[in-house]
């Protein structure tokens, strides 16, 4: 009997997710958290925790005694009960660049690709009895929200989100044209910019923990190299009490361009065209030159923030890559105080 083979489908969750590759590894974090398991495991449940997370009424019957927020009850004349959250070990925020500019690639992923790989990395190298992990997506057509849990369950479900995220969203068709956005998406006047999935996240990340942007940082990167992008300043400002990470990625055609005769270029976010004739040797290098100035230009802004530099290409093996840069982490925190600043540097 004659098999049919199917054609093969997009990358799945199995080609981009490797867990059996990074399964002996484990992100370094070297920043203080609030977490307050001393071990890596603990028991086998986490327990109610002691973590305090503010007050709520009295329910007879259903909390405990000793429980009782006496200072809170004595200024409302209302019994309170303290919450508590979890003991919680590390805490992880995830900002995933899905806009247009990211859905450009000439090698076997493309960008968007890449970055859902690099987030399923996080997971799977962040991943512990106790740890969370929560995501802001910047679409096109706005911010998806994924708050922070715990478990394979919440990774893969955030990887399959990713995944089935709509391509080529237009943005700014209209309030009138079509349903509203989906539950958990906020209705922008404009395409979401990096700045502000960067304010989101430092909203909801209360908690010292780490912080991981997936994206090109192409968003608002001005033209002088002299002047800071419009995303530095809140990235800086989350590098003072969480660690950042920072992990671009890039395509091979992003950095320069073959000699194929005449082509059209289009711009993913606004629809420009220019016509490039790429036979011209003169034209090639001055556009190699001017991309790897953005690139230093970016690395400098992240330098600058305080955040630590991953770069990523669609070319490249990006496990491969991904392992060197936790062994380089590891290096760099087990060495004397005094080495780990020059290393930085």
């Amino acid at each position: 009997m004659r098999r049919v083979v199917a054609a093969p489908a997009d990358p799945g969750l199995a080609e981009l997710a490797p867990d059996q590759r990074l399964r002996r590894l484990e992100l370094t974090v070297t920043r203080r958290l609030n977490g307050l398991l001393h071990g890596q495991y603990r028991g086998l449940l986490p327990g109610p925790g002691s973590e305090p997370a503010g007050s709520r009424e009295y329910r007879p019957g259903e909390d405990e005694v000793r429980r009782m927020d006496w200072a809170v009850t004595a200024r409302t004349a209302v019994p309170h009960v303290r919450q508590v959250d979890a003991d919680r070990e590390l805490t992880t925020w995830l900002l995933v660049d899905a806009s247009a500019s990211m859905e450009f690639g000439t090698a076997e992923l493309d960008k968007r690709e890449l970055a859902v790989a690099a987030v399923a990395a996080i997971g799977f190298l962040t991943a512990g009895v106790g740890n969370r992990l929560g995501a802001q997506v910047l679409r096109a057509d706005g911010v998806r929200r994924f708050p922070a849990r715990s478990g394979r369950t919440h990774l893969l479900g955030l990887l399959r989100a990713l995944l089935a995220a709509p391509r080529g969203t237009a943005p700014g068709d209209g309030p009138g044209d079509g349903p509203g956005p989906p539950a958990g998406v906020s209705a922008p006047v404009g395409p979401p910019e990096l700045a502000d999935g960067l304010d989101a996240v430092h909203r909801v990340a209360n908690r010292r923990g780490l912080v991981v942007v997936v994206s090109d940082f192409l968003d608002g990167l001005p033209d002088d190299p002299g002047e800071p992008p419009p995303w530095e300043r809140t990235l800086r400002r989350l590098a003072v009490r969480h660690q950042v990470l920072g992990i671009e990625v890039t395509d091979p055609r992003e950095l320069e361009l073959p000699d194929v005769g005449l082509i059209t270029l289009v711009d993913p976010e606004t629809g420009r065209r220019r016509e490039v004739c790429t036979s011209d040797r003169r034209l090639r290098e001055r556009y190699a030159q001017a991309a790897a100035a953005q690139r230093d230009q970016v690395h400098q802004a992240l330098r600058r923030s305080g955040a630590t530099h991953l770069a990523l290409r669609t070319d490249r093996d990006w496990s491969a890559d991904i392992v060197r840069h936790v062994h380089a982490q590891r290096r760099l925190a087990a060495a004397p105080a005094g080495v780990a600043r020059g290393g930085v540097a």
